[in-house]
């Protein structure tokens, strides 16, 4: 049995993938599911293996239609975020994109903190600091929420507000 470290990288079994390799695309999946799984868990909270289904079942569809090798992760991740907020709208889920799953996280109290302001506030304000924090910018994020990209600016704005007086209190 080969463990995902023996696996040969993403990118080199892409191309194999894309011409119809059914042993390389499910080496391909496999590698990527990791990240797949991450990335749904942090957006979907208790749907997280259905997200992830969803996004590699929509990732094994469209690879073919993917141009640029080098965008493969980008692409990954935004076929990813969409999968799982449908998921999150299709089963309703309330704690909608509730954690933010951080790389760089110094104190892991941090991230209870974070998580405990996030949850109080409200799931549309939620989504768009989740999908900020995975890096897309407004146009992708309109995108995504299927919102025009003033309403997608104009909730950023207002996350942001309601986060950092939920943080400090004391500062508002």
């Amino acid at each position: 049995m080969t463990t995902v470290s023996e696996l040969p990288s993403p990118l080199t079994l892409l191309p194999r993938a894309q011409a119809g390799d059914e042993h390389s695309m499910n080496h391909l999946l496999t590698a990527i599911t990791p990240y797949v799984a991450r990335i749904c868990r942090s957006i979907t909270h208790d749907d997280g293996a259905d997200a992830t289904q969803e996004a590699l079942l929509a990732v094994y569809r469209g690879l073919g239609s993917l141009r640029e090798p080098a965008a493969f992760y980008g692409w990954v991740r935004s076929v990813t975020v969409r999968e799982a907020i449908r998921t999150a709208r299709r089963y309703g889920a309330e704690s909608c994109c509730s954690e933010v799953d951080s790389q760089e996280e110094t104190n892991p109290l941090d991230a209870v903190h974070i998580s405990d302001v996030l949850e109080r506030l409200s799931q549309a304000h939620r989504q768009v600091l989740t999908l900020r924090a995975y890096g897309l910018n407004e146009e992708e994020m309109a995108e995504v929420l299927a919102l025009p990209v003033g309403t997608v600016r104009s909730r950023l704005f207002r996350a942001r507000r309601r986060f950092q007086e939920a943080w400090q209190p004391s500062a508002a």
